[in-house]
Protein backbone atom coordinates (compact mmCIF):
# COMPACT_ATOMS: atom_id res chain seq x y z
CA UNK A 1 0.00 0.00 0.00
CA UNK A 2 1.51 3.47 -0.82
CA UNK A 3 1.39 6.20 1.63
CA UNK A 4 -0.56 8.78 0.40
CA UNK A 5 -3.98 8.96 0.04
CA UNK A 6 -5.72 7.76 -3.22
CA UNK A 7 -7.92 10.26 -3.86
CA UNK A 8 -5.15 12.98 -4.07
CA UNK A 9 -3.00 10.23 -6.55
CA UNK A 10 -5.83 10.37 -8.89
CA UNK A 11 -7.01 13.54 -8.62
CA UNK A 12 -4.25 14.68 -11.24
CA UNK A 13 -3.30 11.57 -12.99
CA UNK A 14 0.01 11.99 -14.94
CA UNK A 15 -0.99 9.80 -17.40
CA UNK A 16 -3.77 7.20 -18.69
CA UNK A 17 -5.29 4.68 -15.58
CA UNK A 18 -3.91 1.22 -16.70
CA UNK A 19 -6.39 -1.70 -15.97
CA UNK A 20 -4.10 -4.92 -17.06
CA UNK A 21 -5.12 -7.92 -18.58
CA UNK A 22 -4.44 -10.83 -16.59
CA UNK A 23 -2.36 -13.62 -17.69
CA UNK A 24 -2.71 -17.69 -18.20
CA UNK A 25 -0.68 -20.06 -19.12
CA UNK A 26 -1.58 -22.79 -21.77
CA UNK A 27 -3.23 -24.51 -19.40
CA UNK A 28 -5.54 -21.72 -18.25
CA UNK A 29 -3.78 -21.61 -14.85
CA UNK A 30 -2.71 -18.25 -13.91
CA UNK A 31 0.93 -17.10 -15.58
CA UNK A 32 1.44 -14.43 -12.75
CA UNK A 33 5.18 -14.38 -14.29
CA UNK A 34 3.44 -12.76 -17.33
CA UNK A 35 1.31 -10.73 -15.25
CA UNK A 36 4.39 -8.98 -13.35
CA UNK A 37 5.87 -8.04 -16.35
CA UNK A 38 2.60 -6.82 -18.00
CA UNK A 39 2.56 -4.65 -14.76
CA UNK A 40 5.70 -3.44 -14.75
CA UNK A 41 5.86 -2.71 -18.24
CA UNK A 42 3.08 -0.67 -17.80
CA UNK A 43 3.91 1.58 -14.85
CA UNK A 44 6.99 1.96 -16.36
CA UNK A 45 5.68 3.30 -19.57
CA UNK A 46 3.75 5.88 -17.69
CA UNK A 47 0.41 4.41 -15.97
CA UNK A 48 -1.24 7.08 -13.63
CA UNK A 49 -2.29 4.14 -11.71
CA UNK A 50 -2.91 0.25 -11.85
CA UNK A 51 -6.72 -1.41 -12.03
CA UNK A 52 -6.03 -4.76 -10.61
CA UNK A 53 -8.63 -7.68 -11.77
CA UNK A 54 -11.18 -5.47 -12.31
CA UNK A 55 -12.96 -6.07 -16.09
CA UNK A 56 -10.36 -6.11 -18.43
CA UNK A 57 -8.96 -8.26 -16.28
CA UNK A 58 -11.55 -10.73 -15.81
CA UNK A 59 -12.77 -10.77 -12.74
CA UNK A 60 -15.47 -12.66 -13.12
CA UNK A 61 -13.31 -15.39 -13.71
CA UNK A 62 -11.20 -15.57 -11.15
CA UNK A 63 -11.08 -17.63 -7.86
CA UNK A 64 -10.64 -15.45 -4.66
CA UNK A 65 -7.25 -17.11 -4.41
CA UNK A 66 -6.45 -16.11 -7.66
CA UNK A 67 -7.54 -12.41 -7.06
CA UNK A 68 -5.49 -11.99 -4.18
CA UNK A 69 -2.57 -13.64 -5.56
CA UNK A 70 -2.80 -11.24 -8.67
CA UNK A 71 -3.45 -8.06 -6.65
CA UNK A 72 -0.30 -8.83 -4.42
CA UNK A 73 2.16 -9.56 -7.61
CA UNK A 74 0.39 -5.99 -8.93
CA UNK A 75 1.26 -4.19 -5.82
CA UNK A 76 4.65 -5.77 -6.21
CA UNK A 77 5.39 -4.63 -9.59
CA UNK A 78 4.30 -1.53 -8.75
CA UNK A 79 6.82 -0.98 -6.17
CA UNK A 80 4.82 1.94 -4.83
CA UNK A 81 5.66 4.07 -7.76
CA UNK A 82 1.42 4.05 -8.16
CA UNK A 83 -1.41 3.28 -6.41
CA UNK A 84 -3.11 -0.17 -7.11
CA UNK A 85 -6.79 -0.31 -6.83
CA UNK A 86 -8.52 -3.82 -6.98
CA UNK A 87 -12.24 -4.97 -8.01
CA UNK A 88 -14.55 -6.31 -5.85
CA UNK A 89 -18.11 -7.77 -6.81
CA UNK A 90 -20.63 -10.00 -6.65
CA UNK A 91 -23.09 -9.95 -3.98
CA UNK A 92 -22.60 -8.40 -0.58
CA UNK A 93 -20.94 -11.30 1.22
CA UNK A 94 -19.00 -11.60 -1.75
CA UNK A 95 -17.83 -8.55 -2.52
CA UNK A 96 -16.73 -7.56 1.14
CA UNK A 97 -14.73 -10.85 0.70
CA UNK A 98 -12.34 -9.73 -1.97
CA UNK A 99 -12.34 -6.52 -0.82
CA UNK A 100 -10.76 -7.81 2.32
CA UNK A 101 -8.53 -9.85 0.31
CA UNK A 102 -7.36 -6.53 -1.71
CA UNK A 103 -6.55 -5.08 1.57
CA UNK A 104 -4.72 -8.12 2.57
CA UNK A 105 -2.48 -8.15 -0.64
CA UNK A 106 -1.31 -4.18 -0.19
CA UNK A 107 -4.02 -2.96 -2.71
CA UNK A 108 -4.55 1.03 -2.14
CA UNK A 109 -8.62 0.77 -2.84
CA UNK A 110 -10.83 -0.38 -4.42
CA UNK A 111 -13.62 -0.18 -7.71
CA UNK A 112 -16.92 -1.77 -6.66
CA UNK A 113 -18.42 -3.53 -9.83
CA UNK A 114 -21.99 -4.46 -9.88
CA UNK A 115 -23.59 -6.69 -7.70
CA UNK A 116 -24.58 -10.18 -9.57
CA UNK A 117 -27.54 -10.22 -11.61
CA UNK A 118 -30.16 -8.89 -9.48
CA UNK A 119 -31.95 -5.64 -10.61
CA UNK A 120 -32.00 -3.61 -7.30
CA UNK A 121 -33.74 -0.72 -6.03
CA UNK A 122 -31.39 2.26 -5.05
CA UNK A 123 -31.99 1.81 -1.49
CA UNK A 124 -30.56 -1.66 -1.83
CA UNK A 125 -27.71 -0.59 -3.59
CA UNK A 126 -26.54 2.28 -1.05
CA UNK A 127 -26.76 -0.27 1.87
CA UNK A 128 -24.68 -3.03 -0.41
CA UNK A 129 -22.17 -0.17 -1.25
CA UNK A 130 -21.58 0.88 2.19
CA UNK A 131 -21.06 -2.62 3.60
CA UNK A 132 -18.51 -3.04 0.85
CA UNK A 133 -16.67 0.59 1.90
CA UNK A 134 -17.13 -0.56 5.56
CA UNK A 135 -15.70 -3.84 5.23
CA UNK A 136 -12.23 -2.75 5.51
CA UNK A 137 -10.20 0.61 5.85
CA UNK A 138 -9.66 1.22 1.88
CA UNK A 139 -11.32 3.56 -0.29
CA UNK A 140 -13.80 2.67 -2.80
CA UNK A 141 -14.97 3.93 -6.25
CA UNK A 142 -18.23 3.22 -6.98
CA UNK A 143 -18.84 1.75 -10.30
CA UNK A 144 -21.85 2.74 -12.13
CA UNK A 145 -23.06 0.29 -15.50
CA UNK A 146 -25.95 -2.25 -16.11
CA UNK A 147 -27.79 -3.36 -12.88
CA UNK A 148 -26.28 -0.44 -10.52
CA UNK A 149 -27.71 2.75 -12.30
CA UNK A 150 -28.20 5.61 -9.77
CA UNK A 151 -30.35 8.56 -9.22
CA UNK A 152 -28.26 12.05 -7.91
CA UNK A 153 -29.92 11.54 -4.85
CA UNK A 154 -27.72 8.28 -4.23
CA UNK A 155 -24.70 9.30 -5.66
CA UNK A 156 -25.43 12.21 -3.30
CA UNK A 157 -25.49 9.63 0.01
CA UNK A 158 -22.63 7.77 -1.60
CA UNK A 159 -20.47 10.75 -1.69
CA UNK A 160 -21.71 11.71 1.75
CA UNK A 161 -20.37 7.44 3.18
CA UNK A 162 -17.09 7.11 4.96
CA UNK A 163 -14.37 5.42 2.71
CA UNK A 164 -16.24 6.04 -1.06
CA UNK A 165 -14.23 8.63 -2.53
CA UNK A 166 -15.54 8.74 -6.32
CA UNK A 167 -17.64 7.35 -9.09
CA UNK A 168 -17.04 5.50 -12.17
CA UNK A 169 -19.54 6.17 -14.86
CA UNK A 170 -19.73 2.83 -17.61
CA UNK A 171 -23.42 3.37 -18.81
CA UNK A 172 -22.75 6.68 -20.78
CA UNK A 173 -25.61 8.76 -19.83
CA UNK A 174 -24.53 12.80 -20.23
CA UNK A 175 -27.42 13.99 -18.67
CA UNK A 176 -28.04 12.12 -16.05
CA UNK A 177 -24.15 12.92 -15.37
CA UNK A 178 -24.34 15.87 -15.69
CA UNK A 179 -27.04 16.32 -13.10
CA UNK A 180 -24.99 14.20 -10.44
CA UNK A 181 -22.18 16.07 -10.47
CA UNK A 182 -24.31 19.15 -10.05
CA UNK A 183 -26.37 18.17 -7.54
CA UNK A 184 -22.98 16.63 -5.59
CA UNK A 185 -21.63 19.80 -6.06
CA UNK A 186 -24.01 21.89 -4.48
CA UNK A 187 -24.74 19.86 -1.58
CA UNK A 188 -21.82 17.55 -0.57
CA UNK A 189 -18.63 19.51 0.57
CA UNK A 190 -15.39 18.35 -0.13
CA UNK A 191 -13.87 16.43 -3.88
CA UNK A 192 -15.51 14.00 -5.19
CA UNK A 193 -13.97 11.94 -8.07
CA UNK A 194 -15.59 11.23 -11.54
CA UNK A 195 -14.19 8.79 -14.10
CA UNK A 196 -15.23 8.04 -17.63
CA UNK A 197 -15.53 4.10 -17.53
CA UNK A 198 -16.81 3.23 -20.69
CA UNK A 199 -14.68 0.72 -23.50
CA UNK A 200 -12.85 2.58 -25.25
CA UNK A 201 -13.13 5.70 -23.31
CA UNK A 202 -10.83 8.02 -25.14
CA UNK A 203 -14.26 7.98 -27.84
CA UNK A 204 -16.17 9.53 -25.60
CA UNK A 205 -13.89 11.85 -23.30
CA UNK A 206 -14.20 15.02 -25.23
CA UNK A 207 -17.67 15.06 -24.15
CA UNK A 208 -16.54 14.00 -20.37
CA UNK A 209 -14.15 16.64 -20.17
CA UNK A 210 -17.02 19.27 -20.88
CA UNK A 211 -18.53 18.05 -17.57
CA UNK A 212 -15.42 18.51 -16.09
CA UNK A 213 -14.51 14.76 -15.74
CA UNK A 214 -11.06 14.35 -16.79
CA UNK A 215 -10.26 10.97 -15.23
CA UNK A 216 -11.06 7.95 -17.49
CA UNK A 217 -10.31 4.36 -17.83
CA UNK A 218 -7.63 2.95 -20.86
CA UNK A 219 -7.93 -0.90 -22.28
CA UNK A 220 -5.51 0.61 -25.08
CA UNK A 221 -2.84 1.23 -22.61
CA UNK A 222 -2.58 -2.41 -22.23
CA UNK A 223 -1.36 -2.74 -25.70
CA UNK A 224 -0.27 0.52 -27.44
CA UNK A 225 0.59 2.92 -24.12
CA UNK A 226 2.40 5.37 -26.06
CA UNK A 227 -0.49 5.68 -28.53
CA UNK A 228 -2.69 6.00 -25.45
CA UNK A 229 0.28 8.74 -23.86
CA UNK A 230 -0.02 10.48 -26.77
CA UNK A 231 -3.73 11.10 -26.88
CA UNK A 232 -3.49 11.89 -22.55
CA UNK A 233 -1.29 14.33 -23.21
CA UNK A 234 -2.81 15.96 -26.33
CA UNK A 235 -6.27 16.48 -23.89
CA UNK A 236 -4.13 17.99 -21.26
CA UNK A 237 -2.55 20.63 -23.73
CA UNK A 238 -5.20 21.25 -25.66
CA UNK A 239 -3.56 19.89 -29.13
CA UNK A 240 -6.86 19.09 -30.77
CA UNK A 241 -5.02 18.32 -34.09
CA UNK A 242 -3.41 15.49 -32.42
CA UNK A 243 -6.91 14.36 -30.35
CA UNK A 244 -8.77 14.51 -34.04
CA UNK A 245 -5.85 12.49 -35.63
CA UNK A 246 -5.67 9.73 -33.10
CA UNK A 247 -9.46 9.31 -33.10
CA UNK A 248 -10.44 9.30 -36.63
CA UNK A 249 -7.56 7.18 -37.74
CA UNK A 250 -7.21 5.12 -34.68
CA UNK A 251 -9.69 4.97 -31.64
CA UNK A 252 -13.13 5.67 -33.90
CA UNK A 253 -12.22 2.17 -36.22
CA UNK A 254 -10.84 0.49 -33.18
CA UNK A 255 -14.37 0.80 -31.41
CA UNK A 256 -15.72 0.05 -34.90
CA UNK A 257 -13.72 -3.34 -34.86
CA UNK A 258 -14.79 -4.22 -31.24
CA UNK A 259 -18.15 -3.94 -31.92
CA UNK A 260 -17.47 -6.88 -34.20
CA UNK A 261 -17.72 -9.31 -31.37
CA UNK A 262 -19.38 -9.81 -27.75
CA UNK A 263 -16.99 -9.46 -25.13
CA UNK A 264 -14.31 -8.02 -27.15
CA UNK A 265 -13.58 -5.15 -24.76
CA UNK A 266 -11.29 -8.25 -23.26
CA UNK A 267 -10.47 -10.49 -25.27
CA UNK A 268 -9.68 -7.26 -28.75
CA UNK A 269 -7.47 -6.04 -25.67
CA UNK A 270 -5.93 -9.19 -24.67
CA UNK A 271 -5.07 -9.92 -28.54
CA UNK A 272 -3.38 -6.32 -28.56
CA UNK A 273 -1.19 -7.77 -25.89
CA UNK A 274 0.09 -10.89 -27.32
CA UNK A 275 0.26 -9.06 -30.82
CA UNK A 276 3.14 -6.58 -28.84
CA UNK A 277 4.67 -9.83 -28.01
CA UNK A 278 4.00 -10.31 -24.29
CA UNK A 279 1.78 -14.17 -24.03
CA UNK A 280 -0.67 -13.79 -22.00
CA UNK A 281 -2.74 -16.66 -22.76
CA UNK A 282 -6.53 -16.26 -23.83
CA UNK A 283 -9.66 -15.48 -22.43
CA UNK A 284 -11.48 -17.89 -20.08
CA UNK A 285 -15.00 -18.86 -20.57
CA UNK A 286 -17.22 -17.47 -21.52
CA UNK A 287 -15.53 -14.95 -23.18
CA UNK A 288 -13.93 -15.98 -26.10
CA UNK A 289 -10.71 -15.43 -28.74
CA UNK A 290 -11.56 -12.96 -31.41
CA UNK A 291 -11.61 -14.33 -35.15
CA UNK A 292 -8.56 -14.76 -37.34
CA UNK A 293 -9.17 -11.84 -39.38
CA UNK A 294 -10.26 -9.59 -36.31
CA UNK A 295 -6.83 -9.71 -35.07
CA UNK A 296 -5.27 -9.42 -38.47
CA UNK A 297 -7.50 -5.75 -38.78
CA UNK A 298 -6.37 -5.28 -34.95
CA UNK A 299 -2.50 -5.96 -35.97
CA UNK A 300 -3.15 -3.37 -39.05
CA UNK A 301 -4.84 -0.80 -36.89
CA UNK A 302 -1.98 -1.13 -34.09
CA UNK A 303 0.59 -0.24 -37.08
CA UNK A 304 -1.23 2.26 -38.24
CA UNK A 305 -1.89 4.39 -34.44
CA UNK A 306 2.08 3.74 -34.20
CA UNK A 307 2.65 5.23 -37.98
CA UNK A 308 0.03 8.72 -36.88
CA UNK A 309 2.52 9.46 -33.89
CA UNK A 310 5.37 8.95 -36.50
CA UNK A 311 3.77 11.48 -38.49
CA UNK A 312 2.86 13.84 -35.36
CA UNK A 313 6.54 13.72 -34.36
Amino acid sequence: MTPAPLAARLRDPSGPLFFPVTAYGPDGSLDLDAYRTHVRRGVAAGAAAVFACCGTGEFHALLPEEFEACVRVAVEAAEGRVPVVAGAGYGTALAVRYARLAEGAGADGLLAMPPYLVLAGQEGLLRHYREVAAATALPVVVYQRDNAVFTPRTVVELARTDGVIGLKDGLGDLDLMQRIVSVVRTEVAGDFLYFNGLPTAEQTQLAYRALGITLYSSAVFCFAPEIALAFHRALDTGDQDTVRRLLDGFYRPFVELRAQGRGYAVSLVKAGVRLRGLDVGEVRPPLHEPGEDHVKQLAQLIERGYALLEEDA
